[in-house]
């Protein structure tokens, strides 16, 4: 079964966290600051984060930007309504989702599921070629490995999902709540921002020049698509 790092300074907040992940078998690891989750997640073999945002010495924001110097494992921010800004920062610096408090059971248990299943690599949406390639972008779904000219570049799980979702049907406009909707598993509610932040995560590492993408295009009005890559 899976392992699980809640990371938040209120107890309380572990505790009902704890209450709804336990019946499904996982393996819960605690942690009430920032250095704590970095230091278990170091000893330990983590398949995914839950972490406050707002927390003395370490907070979540600092924690989860260490976290993707070292790891891909799923982080899922924890979040109060009026840390809007936060959300946004935790997204820009790899956070791959996050749940607002106070926190409904069934969408904590979604969300989780959601992103253990594609961090494991069980399932992931229908079939497609073992390889793609689109311009100089190669997408190998076996090895879950990305290279650009011949360079491997790292990809979060959902980073890797929006583009094997891309380059699965190069030329195809999705709109964002079409990559929401197909990534997250989840209602597409309030979902631009989120797609958008990885979407710019995604031309960082995949694109020469970011502000003029070859591949990731921005269809006004519509959504986005994936092209092969000319000027």
């Amino acid at each position: 079964m899976y392992n699980i790092l809640i990371c938040d300074d209120e107890k309380d907040i572990v505790s009902a966290l704890k209450i709804y992940l336990t019946p499904e078998g996982y393996t819960l690891y605690e942690a009430y600051d920032g250095l704590q989750a970095l230091q278990i997640l170091r000893e330990n073999e983590i398949h995914l984060v839950l972490m406050d945002i707002m927390m003395p010495g370490l907070d979540g924001i600092a924690a989860t930007a260490k976290i993707r110097e070292e790891s891909n494992v799923p982080v899922i921010l924890l979040t109060a309504k009026s840390e809007d800004t936060d959300k946004v920062l935790g997204l820009n610096i790899g956070a791959d989702d996050y749940i607002t408090k106070p926190f409904n059971p069934v969408e904590v248990l979604a969300r989780v599921r959601s992103h253990l299943r594609r961090y494991m690599q069980l399932g992931g949406g229908g079939a497609m070629q073992d390889v793609c390639t689109v311009g100089t972008v190669t997408l190998d779904n076996r090895q879950k490995r990305v290279t650009v000219d011949g360079e491997e570049v790292s990809l979060t799980p959902t980073e890797f999902e929006i583009l094997r979702l891309f380059m699965e049907s190069p030329g195809k406009v999705f709109s964002p709540k079409d990559i929401y909707q197909k990534v997250w598993k989840d209602t597409p509610l309030g979902s631009e921002g989120t797609v958008a932040v990885h979407i710019r995560h995604l031309r960082e590492k995949i694109e020469i020049n970011p502000a003029e993408p070859r591949y990731l295009k921005v269809v006004w009005g519509q959504g986005y698509k994936m092209e092969g890559g000319g000027k």
